[in-house]
């Protein structure tokens, strides 16, 4: 659109209009764009804090350690401490008293860190026990 006032067109000027939006519209914009932005982030972080605290108090269920499994042959691995015949063996040694069991006290079965991807039995023993300390 071009506005031409009775002066400018004597003389033969001519003008383009600028925007008709003001400058402070489009700082509102962008201000409007970062509060919802701030605001969305604001109300999916509690959401997200509470998923990640979930997983970690509840880790995957790991599936129990199979007696055939290489490692556990070689650690001389039974579900139950009770039974077991080894040299290294003495009484009262079981996975729940054991530095490598970490499942809290009460637990049947837990994760222990010589068998990352299975849990292990509390009442079970291995030739590499060592005591809590």
């Amino acid at each position: 659109m071009i506005l031409l006032n009775a002066e400018d067109r004597a003389v033969g000027r001519h003008f383009r209009s600028l925007p008709q939006v003001p400058s402070q519209m489009s700082h509102d914009a962008s201000r409007r764009r970062f509060l919802t932005t701030i605001l969305t982030a604001a109300a999916v972080a509690p959401l997200a804090w509470h998923a990640v605290r979930a997983e970690a108090a509840a880790p995957a269920a790991l599936p129990p350690l199979d007696g055939n499994n290489p490692t556990a042959k070689a650690l001389a691995y039974s579900d139950n401490a009770a039974t077991v015949k080894h040299p290294k063996h003495k009484s009262g040694d079981h996975c729940a008293n054991c530095n490598f069991f970490k499942a809290p006290a009460g637990q049947t079965h837990g994760p222990c860190t010589l068998f990352p991807k299975n849990s292990v039995a509390a009442k079970g023993w291995c030739s590499a026990w060592a005591k809590k300390p």
